[in-house]
């Protein structure tokens, strides 16, 4: 696969990974998943991860690999890439895992002592993106050995941190996040 190619394949299969968590931050408020719970005298995650913004942030991801999936032939032909089309399992696990990635990077900042926001660097780019890719080598394995091949795996672990701290940039100067990381 030649290097456009490869870069095309990782964005196009990681975007209903990458919208969940956008979509949250959005969507959220309400209840948090903690319940105000804690554990060691810290929540368990905090107030930032609510039920609804984790509902919302999944549904727009399964939406968005319905949405791609019916615009890889036009797309693919308008481009000459070939790009994946994704099974119901990996349209469920990218987004799905995402969350619950980005969920168990805010227990382990608050594990560590970090506060709803304080930064993590690695952790805050990749939690999701571990999420992701591990719920969908479990849940849709064939599809992902031949998506994320080597090098799409590489480019999303590089491409990743970048992307991330852009949009996290754009979304604290639109006063959507507290914080620009």
């Amino acid at each position: 696969m030649d290097p456009v190619s490869v870069v095309a394949t990782a964005l196009w299969a990681m975007l209903p990974a990458y919208v969940p968590n956008n979509v949250a931050v959005v969507a959220g408020g309400g209840a948090p998943i903690d319940g105000g719970r804690t554990l060691g005298g810290r929540r368990l995650l905090g107030d930032g991860k609510t039920w609804r913004g984790t509902v919302a942030g999944t549904a727009a991801g399964m939406l968005l690999g319905v949405v791609l999936n019916g615009l890889v032939a036009p797309v693919s032909a308008a481009t000459g890439l070939v790009l994946p089309t994704f099974p119901a399992t990996a349209i469920v696990s990218l987004p799905a895992g995402a969350m619950l990635g980005d969920i168990a990077g805010s227990f382990l900042k608050r594990r560590t002592g970090r506060d709803r926001g304080a930064p993590a660097p690695g952790l805050d780019q990749l939690d999701f993106v571990v999420g992701a890719l591990g719920l969908t080598a479990l849940l849709a394995s064939t599809w992902f050995g031949a998506t994320f091949t080597l090098p799409v795996i590489v480019v999303v672990l590089v491409l990743t941190p970048l992307l991330h701290v852009g949009t996290n940039v754009i979304g604290y100067v639109l006063g959507l996040k507290n914080e620009p990381w």
